[in-house]
């Protein structure tokens, strides 16, 4: 069954298969690996492999690989490829788990250990990599996707009706939950262990963004700051260019992508590789500032202008790719820009967690600005506002009905104006479903329940806390991982293409945690820091722009091209399948959007994502 498992994940890895088999006394270990050739191409590094006692399975990259192999060298190691998959088992055999903290990259590694019967499971720091497992009735089943634990014909595909509440609140499942039962996420630094011999699973925590939150500011000046910052950046940067294929830069225009392909075209002679994505629609199009970027950094740039119609094509696709309910629609323009990068090179860095790490969220404005505003309006005013904005439809609303976004803010706001603190503040601008609603929605017989969630964290520490630094943290362990990193890494990997984030570096990570908060948001200007190294490289004038990005319109297409996905997959009959909804809730919510309620549509688009992913994979 490990064949057929490797065999559901082609797209991961389009050079080869492999397999590894093992009967030991009261078990049977199978081990599959579908290879996306990154570093050492030969045959000689394919994977499941063997070293001494030692068996791997590893996806991801080790960017400090060459570094790691010369000091194993010294201590009498020989190697016989030139991977980094190789130095990860030398590493392991020579430290055990303290070899972990010498690994500066992306990865979800098995090791399976043939002397001591134990296997040996590790994510990285911030979740780049997935890893999905199931423990169940004395299988262990493991994978990058669901869709390999899926095509094991003993995985019991039986929904978690929780997990469906976490999804539609969230648009995603929150780790260490997966939609189905007895299916979970390794937590982001994170290991576990599996004794073969008493079946005894146990996790432990390796790495924690809060040990670095929770200690003393750096004792620095703001313009120290940016030169130290930018060193750290250019070499987490580099690291990311280790690769025996070509590498590109995904380049949007915006502060982060720029930042990455500023300092990387400033250390190499070779031109680099960017890519673009634009729209047909004006006014969503950004390429044309990504193309005077690029031409100002002298890069090799590819852009392509893409079609509504060729956006709206890959939504049926979505649910093949993302095998649990995912509603993040950036998904369609990463997927777009990934199948363009994919002609030219095979490994592609975004600029992903730029906004986590320095404070770039419009969410990180509104407490500066607004938090304190809003707990200082007594309580009955703010609940007599979020009832007249309940009666009061967001396409009412003059000039501010045709900016981006303002329809799903309007809906969310409403939300804040009962609990302005900035636990409330995150959660309700980062919901879509409020509690209330949520359980109108789900029939009485369901009995969902809340998951506990990192949302939740209380893990700041009083003597470091502020506003912002609690809101960031809760991000990173979050949204930054659950909703980004999968967005990227299942759009990449559908294109057979590496995503990397050289944002990610625990270097990076652990230094940013220890920044003041008023150097990352200062004087009201959000990732002050990352704008001011930009400076260097592009003028100002050039950056200072209101943001677009590559804005999806759902709502529109809601209701026009899509409206026949939403009668089809929303019909009576397509939600009683499952028995989870009242339909009569579903109905109202339609009925609603349909009769003008456009701020509905993010409900819309959630169920739609939903209802779709469950006809390909839940039944």
């Amino acid at each position: 069954m490990v064949v057929q498992m490797a065999a559901s994940m082609p797209h991961r890895g389009p050079d080869g298969q492999s397999e590894f088999f093992e009967e030991a006394s009261e078990v049977q270990v199978g081990l599959g690996h579908r290879r996306l050739s990154i570093i050492d191409l030969s045959h000689s590094a394919d994977q499941p492999m063997l070293y001494e006692d030692l068996v791997i399975v590893f996806n991801g990259e080790v960017y400090n690989y060459k570094e790691i192999k010369e000091e194993l060298t010294g201590k009498g190691h020989q190697f016989r490829t030139t991977s980094d998959t190789e130095v990860i088992l030398h590493s392991w055999k020579e430290w055990g788990p303290d070899a972990i903290h010498k690994w500066h990259g992306m990865f979800s590694i098995v090791l399976y250990d043939r002397s001591r019967q134990e296997l040996v499971a590790i994510r990285d720091r911030a979740g780049v990599k997935p890893f999905y497992y199931s423990f169940r009735e004395g299988l262990f089943l493991f994978g990058s996707e669901l869709k390999a634990l899926a095509a094991h014909p003993a995985y019991k595909k039986e929904l978690d009706p929780d997990a469906v509440g976490a999804f539609l609140q969230y648009g995603y499942v929150p780790a260490p939950y997966a939609i189905f039962n007895d299916t979970f996420k390794l937590r982001p630094g994170h290991l576990m262990r599996l004794n073969l011999k008493n079946r005894d699973l146990r996790t432990e925590q390796y790495w924690n963004v809060y040990d670095h939150y929770n200690k003393p500011k750096w004792n620095i000046s703001l313009e120290d700051t940016v030169t130290e910052t930018e060193q750290k950046l250019e070499k987490a940067f580099q690291y990311r260019m280790v690769a025996d294929v070509p590498v590109g830069v995904f380049l949007s225009g915006g502060f982060d992508s720029t930042c990455v392909t500023a300092l990387l075209q400033k250390n190499n002679m070779e031109k680099i590789r960017t890519f673009t994505i634009g729209s047909t629609d004006q006014q969503l199009n950004e390429a044309p500032f990504a193309q005077e970027i690029a031409a100002r950094l002298g890069t090799d740039h590819t852009e392509y202008y893409c079609t509504s119609k060729e956006a709206i094509d890959i939504i049926p696709e979505l649910p093949f790719y993302y095998d649990e309910p995912f509603a993040d629609s950036s998904a369609i323009p990463t997927i777009l820009v990934s199948r363009l990068a994919r002609q030219k090179v095979t490994v592609a860095l975004s600029a992903d967690a730029g906004d986590e790490i320095f404070a770039g969220y419009n969410r990180y404005a509104y407490m500066s600005r607004y938090g304190r505003k809003l707990q200082g309006i007594p309580a009955p005013l703010r609940k007599m506002a979020a009832m007249w904005m309940e009666k009061i439809s967001s396409d009412r609303i003059p000039i501010l009905r045709n900016k981006t976004n303002f329809h799903s803010r309007y809906d969310k706001i409403k939300n804040l104006l009962n609990d302005p603190s900035p636990g409330e503040l995150l959660k309700n601008l980062s919901i879509v479903f409020p509690e209330k609603e949520l359980q109108r929605l789900f029939d009485p017989h369901s009995g969902i329940n809340r998951l506990p969630t990192l949302h939740n964290s209380r893990e700041l520490k009083d003597a470091f806390y502020d506003p912002l630094s609690f809101m960031m943290a809760v991000d990173f362990q979050t949204y930054m991982t659950d909703d980004i990193l999968q967005k990227v890494d299942r759009a990449a990997m559908s294109a057979s293409l590496e995503g990397r984030d050289p944002f990610l570096d625990q270097d990076v990570i652990e230094w940013a945690a220890r920044l003041p908060a008023d150097y990352k948001f200062h004087n009201g200007v959000k990732k002050y820091i990352l704008r001011e190294i930009v400076y260097k490289y592009i003028p100002k004038q050039m950056m200072d722009r209101p943001k677009m990005g590559f804005a999806v319109p759902v709502a529109d297409w809601l209701q026009n091209e899509l409206k026949y996905l939403v009668e089809e997959h929303l019909s009576e009959a397509a939600v009683k399948a499952h028995g989870l909804f009242e339909y009569t809730a579903v109905y109202k919510l339609k009925q609603a959007f349909y009769s003008g309620r456009k701020e509905k549509y993010l409900k819309i688009w959630h169920l739609l994502m939903f209802q779709m992913w469950y006809k390909r994979w839940g039944v």
